[in-house]
């Protein structure tokens, strides 16, 4: 074999070896992007920035639980140790992906604790990331997180108060709701469609189990119940005590 024959040979090869890496550095699994998300989480509770920046793209887009909309620089300077006293953790649970070409997409749930001062927290999240194959590697390019809604904790209270909230409301005229009391507990029941269970948190403030969203009995000056006002994500529909 000629020394330009075994050249060309060694450079088929090399080629070859070269667009076989490339494709394996292109290709990604779910098993990888769970992989980074890990690390992504685990980062949070100690304020580690490093894997933010490393698979955040410079040009990605955040939406938080809260609302929030930040580019990458406002998501990494959020990742800050929690406070003194507080410590917690992050799980992923029920990780899907899509991958096609150089796009992914991973969607997953997080399920957080957080211990403050020994007390345990708990929270629920859903988050989809897009990851791209950009310039060689794979970085977010876009990701949104909703927050599950869990019941909060029921309270106790004084029995004999109950009977303060039974009675009709009106919304408007022909539009009422009416509150009934079974033993201890509290009902509410508007029209035809099934009555709800109202469990207490205070004397004055229910929650209906599995619907975001309080009822609180407001009093008069005289202390009686004038009204039941349902409130929304802190909007107030007033239904008044007839």
């Amino acid at each position: 074999m000629s020394k330009l024959s075994t050249a060309v040979t060694v450079l088929i090869v090399f080629t070859a070896s070269a667009l076989s890496a490339l494709a394996d550095n292109e290709a990604i699994t779910q098993d990888e992007l769970v992989r980074r998300t890990l690390e992504l989480v685990d980062a949070v509770a100690v304020g580690n920035q490093t894997p933010w920046k490393q698979y955040f793209a410079d040009d990605a887009t955040f939406f938080d639980e809260k609302g929030r909309s930040m580019d990458k620089a406002a998501l990494v300077g959020d990742i800050t140790p929690l406070p003194k006293g507080s410590s917690g953790s992050i799980k992923i649970a029920k990780a899907q992906s899509h991958i096609l070409g150089h796009t992914a997409i991973l969607t997953y749930d997080l399920d957080e604790t957080e211990i403050i001062y020994g007390q345990n927290m708990t929270a629920r999240y859903h988050e989809t990331d897009t990851w791209m194959f950009r310039d060689g590697r794979w970085q977010i390019v876009a990701g949104q997180v909703l927050r599950y809604y869990d019941d909060p904790a029921a309270g106790k209270i004084d029995v004999a108060r109950l009977n303060d909230h039974i009675g009709t409301y009106e919304l408007a005229r022909g539009v009422t709701r009416s509150v009934s009391r079974e033993g201890n507990k509290l009902y509410s029941k508007r029209g035809e469609r099934p009555q709800e269970l109202l469990v207490p948190e205070t004397c004055d403030l229910f929650f209906r189990p599995g619907v975001e969203g309080r009822f609180l009995f407001r009093r008069n000056d005289s202390g009686q119940v004038d009204a039941l006002i349902d409130r929304r994500n802190n909007e107030d529909v007033v239904w008044k005590k007839l």
